[in-house]
């Protein structure tokens, strides 16, 4: 651990960085943070750790075993973009009275779930790329009070502007060109105005060891984006997830805007999801190649299979809130169908077929959001694949037409994803054994994982009227 200290503090020496910013990703997948100075950088802080209090971050809530320590992971130093002469680190949660790991540190479930499937004999590393998707706006004003409730977003590039005599500040005329409801895909500047913002996410991004292979404009207007990292192994990836929302946040706000992630902030336009690109591969070599459909192993589609068996439950962790179902509903703009498919964007699960190369053959599971916990949900889908393969798990009869122009006859015959947060839930408390398997998931951290969501995602939102009640039933 010295070696590790060691290369901290020279870091924080050759940027003159005199803080260290220790971070760490809650139960639901919000970075927190602490700060030491450089003073306090020592052999101890990568061995001993610093104390918190757990009790008040959310899903470690538990009063009693509130001491709890944070330890560095040395290798994830970066020098901080957003704060003054700081580095950051990403930290591990550990129990004082033990020493061990604590259960609910969703950064030591994917540990495990990495472990698990070496341990497992399958392969050896599995390798991730999810798309964030993103919306930057000008401005954001919402309020929940006991007599009303309101929300709004505005942007400069949003259609609903076009209108206007001015543009929205008001200091100089409209001058169009403003991407159309589901018009925003690719347009060159000056319809996408925010190119240059997004080219300086991306450089923000190398900074945090983040690989950038694209950025563009998404479909919706409004400034909606998409920046597309080059793949990695779980947990690297789930660190980079972490990083990735942390510079779009901070670039935007840097710019006097504000981003994002989540999934359905305006009505009649895309909302914002996280497709997942998966494979697993052993001794340097990709599995799921093969001379089966779409050119895959009968391994793969057994992953798949295991991905379909347990989607309903794998909601839960991939579309988090319920805001999420507003994007996943049947016949619109997101896969809400378990099913698998080659090229088809409207089935759950697309064998991507850009290239013929056997490592670049992987699933595509298209309805995860960028509000979902990374390390949660890979991990999640990871066991859900594992399990698939252990029970040489069928995907089905793959689909070969667009599920979002099927009719009700042939869409009663498949299987859906829940239609609300509180289904996948349910899903999740019927449907979690095989997240057990290894001891990756425990039983207490999907119960509390369940208990928070049903408090802060089901019963909040059912106690409050919403405004379109009362244009459908002020009157009646």
């Amino acid at each position: 651990m010295a070696n590790e200290s060691q290369s901290v503090l020279k870091l924080m020496q050759d940027n003159n960085c005199d803080m260290l910013d220790i971070k760490f990703t809650d139960l639901p997948g919000t970075w927190q943070h602490v700060s030491v100075p450089i003073s306090e950088v020592d052999d101890a802080l990568f061995t001993q750790g610093t104390g918190f209090d757990g009790s008040s971050i959310r899903g470690f809530q538990v009063i009693n075993e509130s001491d709890m320590l944070l330890v560095p992971v040395a290798d994830t130093a970066m020098v901080d973009s957003f704060m003054e002469s700081t580095v950051s680190v990403i930290a591990d949660v550990r129990d004082p009275m033990t020493g061990q790991a604590y259960s609910r540190d969703p950064r030591f479930v994917a540990l495990k779930a990495t472990q698990h499937l070496k341990d497992s004999g399958v392969g050896d590393v599995s390798y991730w790329g999810p798309e964030l998707e993103f919306f930057v706006f000008d401005n954001v004003s919402f309020e929940q009070t006991t007599n009303s409730a309101s929300y709004e977003v505005d942007s400069e590039e949003g259609i609903w502007n076009s209108g206007l005599s001015t543009n929205i500040f008001g200091d100089g005329p409209n001058l169009g060109m403003k991407p159309r409801h589901k018009e925003g895909y690719f347009p060159v500047p000056p319809v996408d105005t925010y190119q240059d913002m997004r080219s300086e996410m991306s450089r923000e991004m190398t900074k945090y060891g983040i690989v950038v292979e694209k950025h563009h404009h998404e479909v919706a207007t409004a400034a909606q984006g998409e920046i597309d990292m080059r793949f990695d192994e779980l947990v690297k990836m789930a660190d980079s997830v972490m990083a990735y929302k942390y510079v779009v946040k901070n670039v935007a706000r840097r710019e006097g805007k504000v981003a994002t992630f989540m999934p359905k902030p305006l009505f009649n336009d895309n909302g914002s999801g996280m497709h997942c690109h998966q494979s697993i591969w052993k001794n340097g070599e990709p599995l799921f190649a093969g001379d089966g459909y779409a050119g895959m192993s009968e391994l793969a589609l057994n992953y798949i299979g295991g991905i379909l068996a347990h989607g309903r439950a794998l909601m839960a962790f991939a579309a988090p809130s319920s805001n999420s179902y507003k994007r996943l509903v049947p016949g619109f703009e997101a896969p809400t169908i378990l099913a698998l498919s080659a090229r088809n964007r409207s089935a759950a699960a697309r064998i991507p077929m850009y290239f013929s190369n056997p490592k670049a053959k992987r699933v595509e599971f298209r309805p995860p959001d960028p509000t979902a916990n990374p390390y949660l949900v890979f991990s999640a889908m990871l066991m859900a694949g594992l399990d698939g393969i252990k029970k040489k798990t069928s995907p089905g009869e793959p689909i070969a037409f667009d599920l979002f122009s099927a009719s009700e006859e042939q869409l009663a015959k498949l299987k859906h994803v829940p239609s609300s947060i509180e289904g996948a839930l349910d899903a999740l408390e019927e449907d979690h054994e095989f997240l057990l398997e290894g001891g990756v998931f425990t039983k207490d951290l999907i119960d509390a994982y369940v208990s928070f969501k049903r408090e802060t995602q089901v019963d909040e939102i059912r106690q409050r009227p919403h405004p379109y009640e009362f244009f459908l039933s002020f009157d009646a």
